[in-house]
């Protein structure tokens, strides 16, 4: 049995850090999909290939890990750091616009007109503050 969580970290404006306990679960052989899917986009988990229109998309090892990362929370809106923390698996301390770049490869590669993109979906709050989230599909 093993114990899983997902922890975001914040940090406020003094430099203070705090950690949230987003996710936690025991895994116990539970069924896990083989596939997800967003409309004509598939993702399968076992063989790590994604499918649109039934043909490949080529993605790299960090453009899928971001892609699986969105896919597996339909909706939910993950800040930039915290898509680096959780894809590379390390705080990071410089630039976060590595993970735009991949977002926007991504984009490139799933989306029919990734300037009007249907899958993965970047919110603006403030200039600094940029989000993105993958768009709420009904499972099909």
């Amino acid at each position: 049995m093993k114990k899983i969580e997902i922890i975001e970290r914040i940090t406020d404006a003094n430099g203070s850090i705090s950690e949230n306990i987003l996710t936690s679960w025991e895994h116990k052989n539970q069924f896990i999909p083989e596939i997800i899917r967003f409309g004509e986009l598939k993702i399968y988990l076992q063989e790590r290939i994604v499918k649109k229109n039934d043909s490949d998309v080529h993605l790299s090892k960090y453009e899928y890990d971001i892609l699986l990362l969105l896919a597996k929370s339909p909706g939910r809106i993950f800040g930039k750091e915290l898509v680096y923390d959780l894809v590379w698996n390390e705080p990071y301390s410089g630039d976060y616009n590595v993970v735009m770049r991949h977002i926007c490869n991504i984009r490139e590669k799933i989306e029919d007109d990734p300037g009007q993109p249907l899958y993965i979906q970047t919110v603006v709050l403030c200039q600094d503050l940029v989000q993105v989230k993958m768009r709420n599909f009904s499972p099909f």
